[in-house]
């Protein structure tokens, strides 16, 4: 079989079945949490971000890696990794913590859809087998951390939702 079907393959299942963990476990679970709780997980689990450098780490990728690939992925999740653990660190000043939680998932999901154009640019899932040590990463940990992307947007909507549904309730109640 082709590595590009392989990877392709790999890269699907990696969706499915974080959606299905994510739906009967995660999302009861981050729901059930007031919004603060629910970010404060969620940048947890983002805070691991630095991981990301791994694919500048020479001898770890092959150095056939498309250097632009490699070292904007990279910077993205090093990036996102510092702004998920700023808003860590600022969880008592809600409004510090609300700002780098929108950052971190902002700068984040840019990477991620950056990352999959460059790769696609690439042509990176035909050469899967350069990322060497790293191509978990793509299949297993980014499936996650978009997922989780969403997750964050929709939580930080949901207060606004909730919000706007009071609000209207008592006027249509006049």
């Amino acid at each position: 079989m082709p590595t590009e079907i392989l990877f392709q393959i790999h890269l699907v299942l990696g969706y499915v079945a974080w959606l299905l963990c994510f739906g009967a476990y995660v999302w009861p679970w981050l729901r059930s949490m007031d919004g603060l709780a629910a970010q404060r997980a969620i940048a947890t689990l983002h805070s691991f971000r630095f991981f990301g450098l791994v694919f500048i780490l020479p001898g770890v990728v092959s150095p056939d890696l498309p250097a632009g690939f490699a070292s904007f992925a990279a910077c993205g999740d090093f990036a996102t990794g510092v702004l998920a653990m700023l808003a860590l660190l600022t969880v008592r000043i809600r409004p510090l913590f609300r700002g780098f939680v929108v950052a971190f998932n902002v700068v984040g999901t840019l990477d991620l859809f950056v990352d999959y154009y460059h790769a696609i640019q690439a042509d990176l899932p035909a050469h899967a087998g350069l990322f060497g040590a790293t191509y978990a990463i793509p299949v297993i940990y980014v499936p996650l951390l978009m997922i989780t992307h969403i997750a964050a947007f929709y939580l930080l909507a949901r207060p606004r939702l909730e919000a706007s549904r009071v609000v209207s309730d008592g006027a249509t109640a006049y």
